[in-house]
């Protein structure tokens, strides 16, 4: 899983090693990360499925979780003084009971696939919108990385779970983002249901700051369309950083 293969990658380098620290700090952002969770992640199950069909798919997923476990437990083991000290996963299990944090961790794990699908459209089709109606372009980077194994203490599982959540959040967020420029771009129409209107406006704000109210008519649209977008550089939703007063 990704804490096993990451861990190994970034965190035994020499750090006197100038090509190796390069090197570290490469694997630890797109598109060096994308290529390492890609290996290690999602490349044994298409292997598996493709070779063996289901239950290769099923093999691969039990080598991970194998894997998985056997690095948790080693890396608690090499480092056992940290691991007496404190501990998230040990404080959540004091909180809501031991086999139910364990067991609602490992559900999350399917989300992996889906998290990996957002991924894939952001490198592969999201760079069509910027080609053909000029979105924004990202530094992917600088949402796609993980920086979690820096902070001192994490040990074992606590380490795993959070680089997964640190490539988890950059994903989803990066995604939130390109969301927000198809969102504004193709109908800026308010919802509704004003509780939707509110649940949605912190991921897409120009809900709040430049779409039609549900009750105007499809001029106003289009007059918010060409307002928005006509002479403008890139097409972006109306609160992005590019249409901010220089």
């Amino acid at each position: 899983m990704l804490g096993t293969v990451l861990l190994a990658l970034i965190s035994f380098v020499d750090r006197n090693n100038t090509e190796e620290k390069r090197l570290s700090n490469w694997l630890c952002h797109a598109p060096g990360l994308d290529g390492v969770v890609a290996y290690f992640t999602l490349i044994p199950n298409l292997v598996g499925l493709v070779l063996a069909g289901g239950l290769g798919f099923l093999i691969a997923i039990a080598a991970q979780a194998t894997a998985l476990l056997l690095w948790v437990t080693l890396h608690e083991l090499t480092h056992y003084r940290l691991w007496k000290g404190p501990k998230i996963s040990r404080t959540l299990s004091r909180l809501v009971g031991n086999w139910q944090n364990h067991l609602a961790l490992w559900t999350t794990l399917p989300a992996f696939s889906a998290f990996w699908l957002v991924r894939l459209y952001e490198l592969l089709l999201y760079p069509v919108l910027t080609w053909t109606i000029q979105f924004p372009k990202y530094d992917n980077k600088d949402w796609v990385n993980i920086s979690r194994h820096k902070f001192e203490g994490l040990v074992g599982y606590d380490l795993v779970w959070c680089l997964y959540c640190d490539w988890m959040t950059g994903v989803w967020s990066l995604g939130t983002e390109m969301l927000r420029n198809v969102e504004s771009f193709w109908c800026p129409i308010r919802f509704y249901p004003e509780k939707k209107c509110e649940n949605c406006k912190i991921d897409f704000p120009d809900i709040e700051g430049g779409w039609v109210p549900a009750t105007a008519s499809l001029k106003d649209v289009t007059e918010t369309l060409e307002e928005k977008y006509s002479g403008s550089e890139d097409n972006a939703w109306y609160g992005h950083g590019s249409r901010q007063p220089k």
